[in-house]
């Protein structure tokens, strides 16, 4: 009886209300699959503030795991009153696909940002419009790519939020050392594919994990099937294949104004991590640190979370002079 119990639905069913009730829609736009250079497509879903933005867009990126409604869901009421929301699922994750039948490689960091770049253009509005970003985990290297590929002008102020973007093997080696014997890599916890995976994964991530009697497998095992199982192959792909910080894409500072926002506890991506990653911008970024949380401090302490977006976005990022309804 306990196998057809599966909490996944409700949980995104109150995920989604939440992004309804800050006033989002869901859609999805068809694009040309970025750097194919063949007919491949890939399918963007989203969620965005309705209408054209009479307030300052700002895009949100989520990272691995589960899709952007989950990972978002305690920001976008609070944002939604002070700028026009864009968060979708980025390809491979969620309701986002690619490839169809043809031969398509699962995408990069750079094929990620030019979709997200596409899908701006696409929506109401949006076209050549200023945007502010927030990337969070995986979100956050595709949120430094697009800032930096599309510059200032395109991109405004970033926030990398738990997002390591000096990554090496050596980080890989310390991850599992930290999760303890018997992992054979990195994305053998990141994209779990057994329960004691997955427990280790949810160990990792948060500062306060869920105590093992409310962790029974046939309930993880739940959470494996319906967010990690499809395309777990091309993720594992995906995630071997992170090009920033490495030499084929090295992290260098940009113009754009930046926040780093990191849990004191997370153990996927060390505190250190984000000061070394403000030194390899210049030192110029702000950097916060969440007390009390771990990888997700979005979800964790969301109201101490939202207040640092806020204070940051609200001081940077300006209504755009150009366009309509522009005053706030």
């Amino acid at each position: 009886m306990g196998a057809s119990l599966s909490l996944v639905p409700l949980l995104d069913y109150f995920a989604r209300r939440e992004f309804a009730a800050a006033g989002l829609s869901p859609g999805a736009v068809t694009l040309p699959y970025p750097g194919d250079g063949g007919e491949a497509t890939c399918t963007v879903h989203y969620w965005a503030s309705t209408g054209e933005p009479l307030l300052p867009p700002l895009l949100l990126v989520h990272g691995f795991g589960p899709r952007a409604t989950w990972q978002w869901r305690c920001q976008v009421g609070p944002l939604s009153r002070h700028f026009h929301l864009i968060v979708p699922d980025l390809i491979g994750f969620g309701g986002s696909s690619f490839g169809g039948d043809s031969a398509a490689s699962p995408p990069s960091e750079a094929t990620q940002a030019a979709a997200l770049a596409a899908l701006l253009d696409a929506l109401p509005g949006m076209k050549g419009r200023r945007v502010a970003v927030a990337g969070t985990s995986y979100g956050g290297f595709v949120a430094y790519w697009l800032a930096r590929t599309a510059g200032a002008g395109r991109v405004g102020p970033v926030v990398i939020a738990s997002s390591d973007l000096l990554k090496t093997a050596a980080d890989d080696r310390g991850f599992l050392k930290r999760a303890g014997d018997g992992w054979s890599g990195v994305e053998e916890v990141l994209l779990p594919a057994e329960p004691a995976a997955m427990r280790k994964l949810l160990e990792m991530a948060s500062c306060r994990p869920p105590p093992p009697v409310l962790m029974p497998d046939f309930i993880l095992r739940d959470f494996i099937q319906k967010l990690f199982t499809e395309n777990r192959e091309q993720l594992i792909q995906l995630f071997k294949g992170i090009t920033v910080g490495t030499d084929k894409f090295p992290v260098t500072p940009i113009s754009q104004e930046v926040l780093i926002v990191w849990g004191e506890q997370d153990q996927l991506f060390p505190v250190e991590k984000a000061y070394a990653v403000q030194s390899s911008l210049d030192g110029k970024a702000r950097v916060e640190i969440i007390s009390k949380t771990g990888h997700a401090p979005q979800l964790e302490d969301p109201t101490r979370f939202n207040k640092i977006l806020l204070d940051f976005l609200l001081a940077t990022h300006k209504p755009d002079p150009s366009s309509n309804g522009a005053s706030q």
